[in-house]
């Protein structure tokens, strides 16, 4: 047995009926010419398998004052189901069933995971959708894991993992490993508050400071109480586009993203009657370098979108600055310091959440929006080619939107996931974020 992190814990104790603390992936893939019939069940009686599970996917937690992961055997036909679309089914079908599968809280006394084979697609394709708990796996966590399953070569397949269980800690050295873990967890705690609160104070005044721009958060509409169901949508973006905005601007592919969804926003609340009259503020993950051991290792700033801007050009400009101070100061703190400034950031959340206090207090930011690339290569599962991969990620009460971005190949796809009843018009604001990406391009031509 392994004591959870300080910050797993949050994200464990951050989970209620309401709102689930998982995040998953849609997986789009082609069958190839020659598949059978039989082809999508194959390889979800192979996957079924769980030949190689890699911790923690083969653990549970075991709740108390310091909740624990436990080697277990997980019970595959649990965990790995195979469903199916009345055929032709449609992008809008496979929404409807994931957005639900979505909602769907998972079984807290079992290891922290499912994933879902769907037959059914039209165009010949099927999908897969996995989901996790933040707990156990953050997004560049996850997208390391689907990666393991997936291979470059089409007649190549991986079960799930390569990499085999670590072994459990036996329970007559139980005392003395809880005990070593919470003396480091100490003395990492002294050096690290000691250095955050060095880099605090530098963060606090001064131009484009993200400290600035999270006391100044307005309240959204989707800045609510939420409700257990969820909607989504996806768009996709070409990466070759993205990337000459930013040549001709001079700032980032991750800044011209930013941008997109800041001049999204500001339409879709326009046409809505509820552009607020102060800048939305997005949260800004930025990861740091882990080792196999670290679950959740990301930090992040708090970014205006410059909603209130009208000039695309402007709120690209306003972006990049801001930007580019806050990556500055997080990569300037050692991995310590950075987890330290997480838990800080997720205390307010964690306390809210169980309490009701997020949605009567002023928001920290307005959402969540964070990118993370697969591949730049074509990838394969038991030789179906990867067509799309949708990232679906959290909510929490009070933050009733989330974006996120995933490099694949020559696309950048954004998944985007809302309270069923904050945000009714979801597929709208995706809409909204290629017209927003007509308009930049427009402007720095």
């Amino acid at each position: 047995m392994r004591l959870l992190s300080a910050v797993d814990t949050m994200f464990y104790r951050m989970e209620s009926d309401r709102t689930p603390m998982h995040i998953g992936a849609l997986l789009t893939f082609r069958l190839p010419d020659d598949a059978g019939p039989d082809y999508v069940r194959t390889l979800y009686n192979a996957f079924a398998e769980l030949s190689f599970l890699p911790f923690p996917f083969d653990s549970e937690v075991v709740d108390g004052l310091l909740p624990e992961w436990r080697t277990v055997r997980p019970d595959p036909e649990y965990h790995v189901r195979l469903s199916a679309l009345p055929y032709p089914g449609s992008e809008a079908d496979l929404g409807t069933l994931v957005a639900r599968l979505h909602a769907h809280p998972l079984d807290m006394r079992r290891p922290l995971w499912e994933a879902h084979f769907i037959e059914g697609l039209s165009d010949g394709r099927f999908a897969m959708y996995f989901k996790a708990h933040h707990c156990a796996v953050d997004g560049m966590g996850a997208i390391n894991t689907i990666k393991k399953w997936l291979s470059t070569e089409p007649d190549r397949y991986v079960p799930l993992s390569e990499a085999g269980p670590k072994a459990e800690v036996p329970d007559r050295n139980r005392i003395a490993s809880v005990a070593y873990e919470l003396w480091n967890r100490t003395t990492d705690g002294v050096s690290g508050s000691a250095e955050l609160v060095k880099s605090l104070v530098g963060m606090i005044g001064g131009d484009n400071s993200h400290v600035g721009a999270t006391l100044g958060t307005p309240r959204a509409p989707f800045n609510a109480t939420l409700t257990p169901q969820r909607r989504l949508a996806v768009e996709v973006l070409e990466l070759g586009r993205l990337k000459a905005i930013a040549k001709a601007t001079e700032t980032t592919v991750n800044d011209v993203s930013l941008a997109v969804c800041g001049a999204a926003l500001r339409r879709y609340l326009d046409e809505q009657g509820e552009l607020p009259d102060e800048t939305l503020t997005a949260s800004v993950p930025v990861g740091w370098e882990r080792d196999e051991d670290t679950l959740n290792a990301a930090a992040g700033f708090v970014c205006p979108l410059a909603t209130t801007e009208s000039d695309p050009l402007q709120r690209l400009a306003v972006i990049n600055a801001s930007t580019t101070r806050g990556k500055k100061e997080l990569l300037a703190m050692s991995p310590n310091a950075l987890n330290h400034y997480t838990l800080m950031g997720l205390l307010p959340l964690t306390i809210g959440q169980k309490t009701g206090a997020l949605t009567k207090i002023p928001p920290l930011f307005n959402l969540t929006v964070s990118n993370v690339v697969l591949t730049r290569e074509p990838l394969y599962l038991g030789g179906a080619q990867l067509e799309l991969i949708a990232p679906v990620s959290f909510l929490c009460d009070g933050y009733g939107l989330n974006i996120t971005l995933v490099g694949y190949t020559d696309k950048v796809i954004l998944g985007f996931v809302g309270c069923r009843d904050t945000m009714p018009h979801l597929q709208r604001l995706a809409v909204c974020s290629r017209e927003a990406l007509d308009e930049l391009e427009q402007a720095a031509a």
